[in-house]
């Protein structure tokens, strides 16, 4: 939904028929998660995905029909369907979809909170009698409704839980009433220690997750710009940097620290500060006689058990990984296995569904 938001609108300042349908329930092994949207403008230009290619056609005509019709629709894709589109999902799962006329009044708003890194969320009406309406939720205001002072406090506490946690998902308000609250939360941080060639592509692998990344070093020489284009980048202490950041509350649950300066005199201070803050991850890179000295020193430095529990060393899963493009790779692939909890084995090892679905 994120990359949708400037067409959308554009579409909606235009007085555009457009359609968009959204993905508001999983079940099962779906391609996509709820908040996953699909916009079809009046040219017919298509914007975002819901299926991953599966039943795009399918709801590519259900978004101009809709756009047509200015009426909402709820539909359902399976791997049984046999409805007259003859389409569903190979993959075993199921998704639903609210197709709605695109674009709505708070759709500007929405747009702008979203560019400016504030925390946001679209609260959608797709069941009951809040079908078709919207309201945008920021940590302090709400704008729009739903259809009723009760209605719309329920949805602006449920909204601000998820806001706040920066998760998108169904959640029923009343018996018959659902809404799909979509939270745009900033990026989260990526914080890369070290300016060598191994941080350059983990920095560049971490921007492709989403990532906002940073990569700090104390040596000028390698902290450069050139080095790393795109990406900030901080000639500091390593240690100081981070103590910095998380004193004026730029790093969260969500931030991941990566630290590939492989020299004890820059890792082992930062991850002193690092493994007792609470931060989503913390690897660092070296081999295993690395590791162990590097345990010792931070268990002189004070470090407890379960602090040194949390540190992911040697960083990445074991891929056999050789060049840096090859060890980002790994050290992505654990960030993501632990932040999904995914086991990091090979999937045809393992049995049961891939992704999971349902509503809160």
């Amino acid at each position: 939904m994120r990359d949708l938001l400037g067409p959308l609108a554009d579409a909606w300042r235009a007085g555009e028929r457009a359609g968009l349908a959204t993905v508001t329930a999983t079940w099962s092994s779906a391609p996509r998660q709820p908040g996953a949207a699909m916009l079809v403008r009046a040219d017919g230009t298509a914007v975002g995905s819901v299926s991953g290619g599966c039943v795009e056609g399918a709801v590519y005509e259900l978004c101009r029909e809709v756009a047509e019709s200015g009426e909402p629709r709820t539909v359902r894709f399976g791997v049984t369907d046999d409805d007259a589109l003859g389409v569903g999902l190979p993959c075993g799962g199921a998704i639903e979809l609210f197709v709605e006329p695109a674009g709505f009044p708070e759709v500007e708003m929405l747009a702008a909170e979203v560019a400016a890194e504030r925390p946001v969320a679209l609260v959608t009406g797709v069941a009951g009698r809040a079908r078709g309406r919207h309201v945008v939720l920021t940590p302090g205001e709400r704008y729009g409704t739903l259809g009723g002072d009760a209605i719309d406090e329920a949805a602006t506490e449920r909204g601000r839980v998820l806001l706040a946690a920066a998760q998108t998902a169904p959640v029923q308000l009343e018996p018959e009433t659902t809404v799909l609250v979509t939270s745009f939360a900033p990026a989260a941080r990526m914080l890369v220690f070290g300016a060598g060639d191994h941080a350059a592509a983990v920095a560049r692998i971490g921007s492709f997750l989403g990532y906002r990344v940073t990569v700090c070093d104390a040596r000028p020489v390698f902290a450069t710009a050139g080095r790393f284009p795109g990406t900030e980048v901080v000639t500091e202490w390593p240690h100081r940097y981070l103590a910095a950041e998380a004193a004026a509350g730029r790093v969260d649950g969500r931030t991941a620290v990566c630290v590939l300066t492989h020299d004890p005199k820059f890792d082992v201070p930062v991850l002193e500060v690092a493994l007792r803050l609470p931060l989503a991850y913390v690897g660092a890179m070296g081999s295993r006689r690395t590791h162990d000295g590097r345990l010792a020193r931070l268990r002189e430095a004070g470090l407890g058990a379960a602090e040194l529990d949390r540190l992911s060393s040697p960083i990445g899963l074991d891929l056999g990984a050789r060049t840096p493009q090859e060890t980002a790779v790994s050290v992505a692939a654990e960030i993501v296995a632990l932040r999904r909890r995914g086991s990091g084995r090979r999937l045809c090892d393992t049995s049961g569904p891939i992704h999971g679905g349902g509503m809160i």
